[in-house]
């Protein structure tokens, strides 16, 4: 009985000293599989993401660039605002020569200012619609000068004119402008800025929001563009700015590299729309937005609030 009980303490002993070697072995290879894993992950991290960085000689480059691209607007913007006044009883060539004038500028612009960009559904960039975009960075407006197809008007409040050079060239355009401090007469920009998209075959672009955000996130849509879409019937490209809140952020002159994206959604048709509906609409294409834009991007949903879509 002695011999038996001593026989399976020794059988035991080797069996517990098995599983606990064999145990040991198996947790130090999954610590060196996940700490390589790690590793892999941050170095794809490292490739994909732009690190920031504010050192002189970054700050001396975006220093250089801003007073590059200032030069050069300002000689294609005195060429072009000769070649307008030329063309003052011509007003549709006049529209026609502002998107030109925005094309190359804008383009030239965004070559100066260095940003990598990734434009996503460019087939949807040549419709006749409504295009519209959220607006967080000055690099907005140089990427919709490029990008808005030949024949489409822009609509900004009516104190732009009193931008220097920009301003007399965009209503020298033939450009629409509306005055946000009196709601009645705003609404009668509106209704005639629809009537001229569609008497002229125009497309339109429009900043939904009204103003730039300051941080990047998404602010709430006003009315403007569903009531333009109910007037002209024109479909609703949204383009979705992803990044330019980093690249150049409100007051600040320091232009950093981050990447750009851009994305054409497909067309929302509007021709089956109704009026008593306008709330829901902008809800929609508000959300639409919410689904393509990065979390950084996405509004702060108030405290016990849940988004309507889900993540992208």
């Amino acid at each position: 009985m002695e011999s038996f009980r001593f026989g399976s303490f020794l059988r035991n002993r080797k069996l517990e000293s098995y599983v606990c070697t064999s145990t040991g072995q198996t947790t130090e290879l999954t610590a060196k599989l996940v700490a390589k894993m790690r590793e892999a992950a941050e170095s794809q991290l490292r490739r994909d993401v732009y690190v920031e960085d504010d050192g002189w000689l970054t700050v001396l480059v975006s220093w250089i660039r801003i007073v590059a691209c200032f030069l050069c607007m300002m000689v294609t913007t005195f060429l072009w605002a000769v070649i307008m006044v030329l063309l003052i009883p011509w007003p549709y060539e006049r529209i026609r020569q502002g998107n030109i004038y925005g094309h190359v500028t804008g383009r030239m612009l965004m070559w100066i200012l260095g940003n990598p960009i990734k434009i996503e559904g460019k087939v949807y960039s040549q419709e006749k619609a409504i295009y519209i975009c959220n607006h967080c960075s000055p690099i907005d407006v140089c990427l919709i000068m490029w990008l808005v197809p030949t024949g489409t008007v822009g609509i900004a409040k009516k104190e732009i004119i009193w931008y220097p050079l920009f301003g007399q060239l965009y209503v020298l355009a033939n450009h629409l402008r509306i005055d946000r401090s009196n709601p009645v007469a705003a609404v009668e920009s509106l209704k005639e800025a629809a009537r001229a998209v569609v008497r002229n075959q125009l497309s339109l672009i429009i900043f939904p929001e009204g103003t730039r955000s300051k941080n990047g996130r998404l602010l709430p849509f006003k009315k403007g563009f569903i009531h333009l879409a109910l007037q002209s019937k024109r479909p609703i490209v949204p383009i979705v700015f992803v990044g330019t809140h980093c690249a150049w952020r409100k007051g600040s002159l320091h232009i950093r590299p981050t990447p750009l994206t851009v994305k054409f959604l497909p067309p929302i048709r509007t021709d089956n729309w109704t009026a008593h509906r306008t709330d829901t609409y902008v809800e929609l294409v508000h959300d639409l937005y919410i689904k393509h834009l990065p979390e950084s991007q996405r509004p702060v949903l108030p405290e016990g609030a849940t988004p309507t879509c889900g993540p992208k």
